[in-house]
């Protein structure tokens, strides 16, 4: 049988300046934050400029409204996911995944806690309530935090100054089959001077059954609040405080646990000043806090069973603490060309307390023990240079001072068994470097093309050099940086209602952080299995095309292909965790009231796999079947706003 889920979606959206029916009819009206399209369904969103591509993270999309971050970023060609469960998946760009690939939440660096990865930094992602979706592929901007060697993703909420009192809101509700519902309420009131936003959001799911009709523990709730208070006293002054809450829980039908708590707390702040002189066009800063605590245990969501080797229930219980900043500066250095320069920096601190019996020994009781600590400061600079009106030249460069430590006395080894660490106490000091340089071409007009090269230097992430261990000890602490150069090819095309595009990249990895399972290593008299990470040199290279068009005025048609391949060249073997060649189709016809949509997604098979290797999100057990999904799409616009 072939699995099939049904889902309605309702959406509002509206801008209104208050006490309007007291108003003169000729009075000008606040110009009201972009209308989201209710027709419009995104299946193979396409680049805005080289390398670059900007969503409406409120548009409609298909196949479904996207729960999670990485659910929505799958949409993009050259992007799949490697799910964690009912709420959340983990994005991977080009065959490259985890810290590979920046996530930033406003501005703010995120940090899961799991050493499992329950919790990417897209688990605490809504996406309806920011505004837009910025992801820039391979590593072409300086600009942003540290390693992007697969590229860039930015979540963000924007503001548009009331010049009198107003309203603006959007609302949306989404129900489905196997008890799928969401909510969304983003609403901000205000006068030129200030304004005060409060977005909620909330979204569930009951296990789902297969396409046999074997039901799949998988159900999941999440929510989050967030309130924003700005002053804005002029067009080009803002300040901003800013708040999140969130939190939920999600059933695991891939291990014996499952997350019973993803709570996230953050407090911002934010100041931005534009066209301050001739010369200095924008000044911004801001600071963050971000914490995150995550629980994962096998009795919440699930009927406990004891076993002679767990009598018990257990419980694990990381945190991370992530306090960071930024400081930019845009010049203007001559007419037509600019610079940016700035510094970041943030540090985080892990912990984790753990219990084998909940019962006799209460987590809520066990002491918090300090096992990862990492700071980064930078410096960055990136100009912008036309020659001509139809060429330019991007450039940009950036070093990263970093410092690690690792405070673990020991190391566990198995749930049951520890030992020293032969790292304890041990600390890093390194300065890594990042640049590229890119160029950018008219040949003719609505026609670009580009040629990118860029180098990105990437520090060990706390999965790889804390949660796991080496080939030779217990620890993974000294496993070298990895350091990617890569060139990305390109032509945009746009002619009249046709937008097309081809990208290809190639990309060399020296000490590429290779994940790999079930490593025998000796215990006592026999051998136990361990999880290790280890360097090896790597190639990928593969590209995208894309192209989009309305016929008729009404009907839309967007096709995209994209494909990746890896090689570990130490090994002369298959990169693992590399998604294999996909295509999408998508279709829509758009009336003034009436919309409908067909997307085509075709995956083909896999069997380039490196069993037991991978990244920190998963490893490969297998050649993969290629599959195909079928989503249809009817929409309504009932009136204005609908």
């Amino acid at each position: 049988m072939i699995p099939t889920r049904l889902c309605l979606h309702l959406s509002l959206a509206c801008a209104l300046p208050l006490g309007a029916a007291e108003q003169e009819p000729q009075a000008k009206k606040p110009a009201p934050k972009p209308e989201p399209s209710a027709l419009v369904e995104v299946t193979a969103p396409l680049p805005s400029e080289p390398l670059v591509t900007v969503l409406d993270a409120k548009a409609p999309r298909q196949p479904v409204p996207a729960h999670d971050g990485a659910d929505y970023l799958k949409s993009i060609p050259g992007f799949s996911v490697i799910r964690k469960g009912g709420t959340d998946g983990d994005p991977v760009l080009r065959g490259m995944a985890g810290s590979r690939l920046n996530i930033l939440l406003d501005g703010e660096q995120l940090l899961g806690g799991c050493g499992m990865r329950m919790d990417p930094p897209t688990a605490y992602v809504f996406p309806e309530s920011y505004d837009r979706i910025t992801v820039v592929k391979g590593p072409q901007t300086v600009l942003y935090g540290p390693g992007n060697s697969a590229g860039l993703v930015r979540f963000e909420r924007t503001h548009e100054r009331f010049q009198k009192p107003g309203f603006r809101g959007v609302a949306s509700l989404m129900g489905g089959s196997f008890g799928r519902n969401d909510e969304v309420l983003d609403a901000t009131g205000g006068n030129s001077t200030f304004y005060v936003r409060g977005i909620g959001t909330r979204s569930h799911s009951d296990d789902y059954e297969d396409g046999k009709g074997t039901p799949i523990h998988a159900r999941y709730t999440r929510w989050s609040a967030n309130a924003a208070f700005g002053w804005t006293p002029s067009d080009d002054t803002r300040l901003e405080l800013s708040g999140t809450r969130s939190n939920g829980e999600a059933a695991y039908a891939d291990r014996t646990m499952d997350g019973a708590k993803f709570l996230r707390e953050n407090l911002g702040f934010r100041g931005e000043w534009r066209r301050l002189t001739d010369r200095i066009e924008k000044v911004e800063f801001q600071v963050y806090r971000n914490y995150v605590d995550h629980v994962m245990d096998n009795y919440t969501l699930r009927t406990f069973t004891p076993t002679v080797m767990m009598p018990g229930p257990m419980v694990n219980s990381p945190d991370r603490l992530t306090r960071g900043g930024r400081l930019a500066m845009g010049l203007r250095l001559a007419e037509a060309t600019k610079l940016t320069l700035g510094l970041d920096a943030q540090a985080n601190d892990h912990t984790i307390r753990k219990t084998a019996n909940q019962y006799t020994m209460p987590v809520e009781n066990m002491p918090r023990n300090d096992d990862g600590r990492f700071k980064n400061a930078a410096l960055f600079a990136e100009v912008e240079h036309p020659f001509t009106g139809r060429d330019r030249l991007v450039a940009g460069l950036r070093a990263d001072r970093w410092h690690a430590e690792d405070p673990r006395a020991v190391v566990a080894i198995s749930m049951m068994a520890s030992v020293a660490n032969p790292t304890y106490n041990h600390e890093r000091n390194e300065t890594l470097s990042s640049g590229f340089l890119r160029y950018e071409r008219e040949v003719f007009t609505g026609s670009t093309f580009y040629a990118g090269v860029g180098h990105a230097e990437r520090f060990p992430d706390y999965w790889e050099a804390i949660s796991k261990e080496s080939l030779s000890t217990a620890s993974a602490f000294d496993t070298r940086a990895e350091k990617t150069t890569q060139l990305d090819l390109g032509w945009m095309k746009q002619a009249g209602a046709v937008q097309t595009s081809i990208s290809f990249f190639y990309g060399q990895v020296k000490d590429f952080i290779l994940i790999q399972s079930n490593v025998l290593k000796p215990a006592g008299m026999g051998t136990r299995a361990a999880t290790v990470s280890r360097n090896v040199d790597a190639t990928t290279w593969g590209g995208e095309v894309a192209m989009g068009t309305k016929l008729a005025g009404f009907l839309k048609v967007d096709a995209s292909l994209a494909y990746t391949r890896g090689e570990n060249d130490t090994e002369g073997r298959a990169l693992a965790q590399i998604p294999p060649l996909e295509a999408r189709l998508g279709l829509g016809y758009e009336a003034e009231a009436w919309s409908t949509g067909l997307l085509v997604r075709g995956v083909e098979r896999q069997d380039r796999v490196a069993v037991n290797q991978g990244n920190i999100v998963g490893q490969d057990i297998g050649a993969t079947p290629g599959f195909a999904i079928v989503s249809l799409k009817a929409g309504w616009k009932l009136a204005k706003g609908w």
